[in-house]
């Protein structure tokens, strides 16, 4: 065995709590490549909601979709992932963020803890028992340590009876590399 990069344990996380025809959120659609992921795990009866506030990712995730025959498995929503409740109001199986700045795009742009938080909380909610959430944390960039560490805080905070929260990380790596966090609702 060997260890996996993060973004392939991201995605083995996900694969391993998002069945078909379950519900799965994509809370920061980027250029379209989780919400592909994602439209491919919930299958033909699952759908995906992907969120991002720039049209620009919202282009890109709908022509990924397009391009792979399954934009009709997915919404793609030009909102900020702070609203989610006001589209997803199902029980979801799985969720995931990629937080920093659209890669290509302009980097002012960035996800920020305030926002972040409320997304999770509201993911949370709707989160299945055994269903996980999974935030792949960048913050090499112009506020993206504080939001790695009000987004620790935070999932710190969340009582062990009814939440596993799990950071797997390389730590020899230079240069801000990327982490996970993910949680697990227990009950």
């Amino acid at each position: 065995m060997k260890l996996q990069r993060v973004l392939q344990y991201a995605k083995y996380l996900l694969s391993e709590s998002i069945e078909k025809g379950e519900i799965a959120v994509d809370a920061t659609a980027g250029n379209g490549h989780d919400t592909l992921f994602l439209a491919e795990l919930v299958g033909e009866d699952g759908h995906v909601y992907a969120f991002d506030i720039q049209q620009e990712a919202v282009d890109a995730t709908i022509a990924q979709l397009k391009e792979n025959g399954l934009e009709h498995r997915a919404t793609v929503i030009l909102d900020g992932h702070e609203h989610i409740e006001k589209y997803v109001t199902q029980q979801i199986a799985g969720a995931v963020f990629n937080l920093g700045y659209l890669p290509g795009a302009d980097h002012g742009i960035i996800t920020k803890s305030e926002t972040t938080i409320r997304a999770i909380e509201s993911l949370l909610n709707l989160l299945k028992i055994n269903g996980l959430i999974v935030l792949v944390i960048y913050y090499g960039h112009e506020g993206g340590k504080e939001e790695r560490d009000a987004v620790i805080d935070f999932v710190s905070q969340l009582p062990q009876k009814n939440y596993n929260v799990l950071r797997y990380e390389f730590i020899n790596q230079k240069n801000d590399p990327p982490f996970i966090i993910a949680l697990e609702k227990k009950k």
